[in-house]
């Protein structure tokens, strides 16, 4: 009988046994999860800290490596690529950034502005030329001239015009006095498939550029009347810039959109010359070093500028809400 009452006890400490094994084990993974996880974090960590300081560091050293090889005297280099907008390689802060800089510079005889744009907006090319004529009349003695590469057009030439002097290879591509505001009109497509567009608003025309509602006349009337008054602007830089140079009275079409080669552009009046930025350095400024005064977004920068821009504000370029565009 002493034995029969015994063998519960035996199971029960067996199974106490399996369990505390079981716990033992449970509780091994759980700490080797945890220590895995910390040490994953803890590289993650490092290598983040490690990029941070290889990119705040790497803009400095080249730098340094770009002053170390400056002579006594050289030309500025300032380039223009791209769309001239904000938060772009070639927006106003950049190229106005790059231009202080350049005119500051008391080793600077004179500056270049080197440009490949198809234009963009006329606020940031509007900034820009105020600054150019400020900075050239706070220093007279130093020049600045403008080389467009393979293009510019509209709003790079808005720019290029408040320049000293233009100059361009034969075979640039140089003009487009005009402005656009494109969009597209959705009405036709939406009765085919049977969609109702509602739209809710607190003005008469605050949704007149609506892709999906019909273009009314008296709309688009002072749409374009807008854009006239853009292009005037536009003109009157381009006539104020480059003077008795310009040959727009025997030949008004170069304020009709069009745009020319450099060979063309040449008896226009449009450049003063053909060229590119080593020439111009050597042989117009006498100076042939070019030292690059470029401001240019760090990659940390354009990585939050990319994150920060949103999707709304993305849509409203690609549907045709954007304003207008010099281009």
């Amino acid at each position: 009988m002493s034995d029969e009452w015994k063998a519960p006890d035996a199971e029960k400490r067996s199974d106490d046994k399996s369990w505390q094994l079981l716990e033992r084990t449970l509780q091994a993974n759980v700490i080797e999860h945890r220590r895995t996880r910390r040490w994953g974090i803890f590289f993650k960590l490092l290598t983040f800290i490690y990029l941070f300081f290889a990119l705040a560091m790497f803009t400095p050293l080249m730098d340094m490596e770009k002053s170390a090889t400056r002579g006594d005297h050289y030309t500025a280099l300032i380039e223009v690529r791209g769309m001239i907008a904000d938060q772009e390689p070639a927006s106003a802060d950049n190229i106005i950034g790059s231009l202080r800089a350049a005119f500051k510079d008391p080793k600077v005889k004179a500056v270049v502005l080197r440009i490949n744009s198809p234009g963009g907006s006329p606020v940031q090319a509007g900034y820009v030329v105020d600054e150019i004529r400020r900075l050239r009349k706070e220093h007279p003695d130093t020049k600045l001239y403008a080389v467009i590469s393979d293009l510019g057009a509209s709003g790079a030439y808005y720019i290029a015009s408040a320049a000293d002097q233009i100059y361009a290879d034969k075979a640039s591509l140089v003009g487009s006095i005009g402005v656009t505001a494109a969009g597209y009109g959705f009405v036709g497509t939406m009765e085919k498939l049977g969609v109702e567009r509602r739209a809710y608003t607190s003005g008469e025309h605050k949704s007149f550029l609506d892709p999906f509602q019909p273009a009314k006349p008296d709309e688009t009337k002072f749409w374009q009347g807008v854009l006239d008054t853009t292009h005037n602007q536009f003109i009157s830089v381009v006539k104020q810039g480059r003077g008795d140079r310009l040959k727009d009275k025997e030949h008004p079409e170069l304020f009709s959109g069009l745009i020319w080669s450099g060979e063309q552009a040449l008896p226009l009046g449009l450049i003063d010359g053909l060229g590119n930025a080593s020439s111009v350095a050597r042989d117009v400024v006498g100076e042939k070093e070019l030292v690059d005064f470029t401001v240019e977004d760090s990659a940390l920068d354009r990585f939050s500028k990319k994150l920060g821009a949103s999707v709304a504000e993305k849509l409203a370029i690609y549907m045709g809400f954007n304003g207008p565009s010099l281009r």
